[in-house]
């Protein structure tokens, strides 16, 4: 390694270096074309700066000064490339590197200038990097090193023709560095297309990924998710946290929830401009914000001081980006918790993700308002201020306030002056107490009632049932089936509950708005319900009129209109033509009274067609005219007509 490098590592604190680092700076790798996996927060931005140094740098501890680049960093993101540059310029920062960087969102007339003034190490974003390379605004002559940072992503955002022109730009004689994650066949194309004898670097384990990420599937009910997202915040304390939609309507939602309940909350998403993503970003890492609600353009390479917390506020769309979410946490050696929001439609996909990405999960229910507070308690008792010495500055106080006050006063003023300033905790439904759904079972023994009124009253299950239980003091599991007919209706309550209702009627057995009720001898008879639902078990056609079910007329009858009523005001109907009786073939109808006569030949009575009264004669087909036309001419074409006119005249 480099005097330069290892000192700019041993000034920010590097003692020792991740596996994939280790497995980079091997000798034998030097100037090699590696294709490189290792899960993310495994420090593979330092691998690879590390890595490419002996090519840029060769056998000088510093760089010359600034021309053509020597070096592509390209990651999918913005915030990523960015990201990348900042690492590397502390990295390179003691061998005099000048680095710049061209991507998306910002003054190309600016990136211009400073790749004219020079840069060693470029840094971009693949489109904005193919638009210089267009526009002659960047000199790829002297490359020597090109990585690709999160190439598995690069290509499932769609950057593969861009990434082919870039590499087929630069010279043959390099060193090129494939970075990702994953290494599906799609990137062991890209590499054997365009690297020389690639080495293959794997550090990730396949049988336990994300070992400092501790996976919690929160299951929450059907409308809870945006309160199980506040308690889980709450319950975890985070010094950084990040909630991941799936949507920019989602992110704004939740955005402006967190904000009214007091967070310190910042938005990011692919509708926010470059310079308020950057802003976003740096708010996070100053402390100013908390909270980073984000779509999953900020999965990939975003790494956030102190952030020990991910909420999955929606499921991820698959198990890739389950991990890339998820290992925003967990970096470098640091242990952090990834939590699911599970409601019920969503339990089978979550089990599915998990079990695609091979990660094991705690299931449990989203903390509620109690653990919330228990956990507040224990934090409060734990803090190490209750053992710190009191100041010079602050014991005037002290003593005041303990001169004026008891200690249970201030205990208790110290209590509410800090859940002031914390948001208070969301109360969830109790998913347990939830039966799961099956069908309904059989109600048992009862009694049927019948009350006035029915669908011509504009009775209503839904008026009905809270009535019965207020005048009856019933609960609704006391009722059993509720069946609307006509002139009444009738209802069906438990037999253990039925003399205790009778007697809460009264004697008169009236109800609300003065409805009688009286107890039924039967249960309502089974079929249809004109002009409702079906009160039972007939599931046939709707009888008509009156007929009874069972007398119907046959269908013979029915198209003759045999049982319909005659309505008073409809027209006669014409008379039904009926084949005359022992005529079996070429029947014709007869014509119509005064109607226009058939005219074929052989019909007794038949007549030529004489034209209309002054009109032209009729056509007699194309034969010879005496001193007339050919017979192949038409009867109305122009020689025709000309030729009239000629021989009148």
């Amino acid at each position: 390694m480099k005097k330069a490098l290892a000192d700019a590592l041993e000034a920010r604190g590097y003692n020792t270096l991740t596996p994939v680092q280790e497995a980079v700076l091997d000798p034998q790798l030097d100037g090699v074309d590696m294709l490189v996996s290792a899960q993310t927060g495994s420090g593979k931005t330092l691998g690879f700066g590390l890595a490419i140094a002996p090519t840029l740098l060769g056998t000088a501890e510093s760089f010359a000064q600034a021309g053509p680049p020597l070096a592509l960093i390209i990651a999918p993101t913005r915030e990523l490339a960015m990201q990348v540059k900042r690492e590397l310029s502390w990295l390179y920062e003691k061998a005099g590197a000048v680095l710049a960087s061209t991507v998306g969102g910002m003054d190309m007339r600016d990136e211009r200038r400073s790749l004219d003034r020079g840069a060693h190490i470029v840094v971009s974003t693949p489109g904005r990097l193919r638009d210089h390379i267009a526009r002659g605004s960047i000199d790829l002559s002297e490359i020597r090193a090109v990585v690709l940072d999160e190439a598995d992503e690069m290509l499932d955002l769609g950057f593969r023709e861009d990434l082919e022109f870039i590499l087929g730009e630069c010279p043959e004689a390099r060193q090129t560095l494939l970075f990702s994650a994953t290494v599906p066949a799609a990137i062991a194309k890209l590499a054997e297309s365009y690297q020389q004898d690639a080495v293959r670097v794997a550090t990730v384990n396949p049988k336990e990924q994300h070992a400092d990420i501790e996976y919690t599937a929160l299951e929450v009910g059907p409308r809870d998710g945006e309160n199980a997202i506040i308690n889980v915040l709450r319950f975890h304390e985070a010094p950084n946290a990040i909630v991941f939609c799936n949507t920019r309507a989602m992110v704004n939602r939740l955005t402006t929830r967190l904000s009214n309940r007091g967070f310190s909350v910042v938005a990011l998403s692919g509708e926010l401009s470059q310079a308020e993503r950057t802003h976003a970003l740096q708010a996070m890492r100053d402390g100013r914000a908390r909270v980073c609600v984000a779509t999953d353009v900020a999965a990939r390479g975003i790494d956030l001081p102190n952030l020990d917390l991910v909420i999955h506020a929606e499921l991820p769309t698959g198990s890739d980006t389950l991990l890339h979410r998820s290992g925003r946490t967990g970096r470098a050696g640091r242990k952090g918790v990834s939590a699911l929001i599970v409601p019920p439609a969503a339990k089978k996909k979550a089990q599915r993700l998990l079990g695609w990405a091979k990660l094991s999960s705690t299931w449990a229910p989203a903390p509620g308002a109690d653990e919330v507070r228990e956990k507040d308690r224990e934090r409060l008792l734990a803090d190490p201020a209750w053992f710190e010495d009191i100041s010079e500055s602050e014991s005037p106080t002290v003593v005041e306030l303990t001169a004026r006050f008891s200690p249970e006063q201030l205990a208790a003023a110290y209590l509410r002056l800090k859940a002031e300033r914390q948001t208070a905790p969301e109360d969830l439904s109790d998913i347990k107490s939830a039966p799961p759904e099956k069908a309904r079972q059989e109600f048992g023994p009862s009694v049927w009632f019948a009350i006035q009124g029915g669908r011509q009253a504009h009775q209503d299950p839904r008026r009905l049932l809270p009535m019965l239980c207020k005048v009856g003091g019933l609960t609704r599991d006391d009722i059993g089936a509720i069946r609307i007919r006509d002139d009444e209706s009738f209802f069906q309550i438990a037999e253990a509950r039925a003399e205790g209702f009778v007697k809460s009627l009264g004697s008169d057995m009236v109800g609300e708005d003065g409805l009688t009720i009286r107890r039924s001898d039967a249960p309502p008879a089974q079929g249809y319900t004109p002009g409702g639902k079906p009160g039972g078990g007939y599931k046939g056609n709707k009888p008509r009129g009156d007929t009874p079910q069972g007398e119907r007329p046959a269908w013979k009858d029915k198209k003759e209109g045999a049982g319909k009523p005659e309505h008073p005001n409809a027209k006669p109907r014409k008379p039904h033509f009926d084949r005359p009786e022992g005529v079996v073939e070429d029947y014709k109808r007869p014509s119509k009274p005064g109607g226009k006569p058939s005219g074929k030949p052989g019909k007794p009575g038949a007549k030529p067609y004489q034209g209309k009264p002054g009109g032209k004669p009729a056509f007699k087909g194309k034969g010879p005219k005496p001193g007339g036309a050919p017979a192949t001419a038409k009867p109305n074409s122009k020689k025709n007509k000309a030729r009239a006119a000629a021989k009148k005249d």
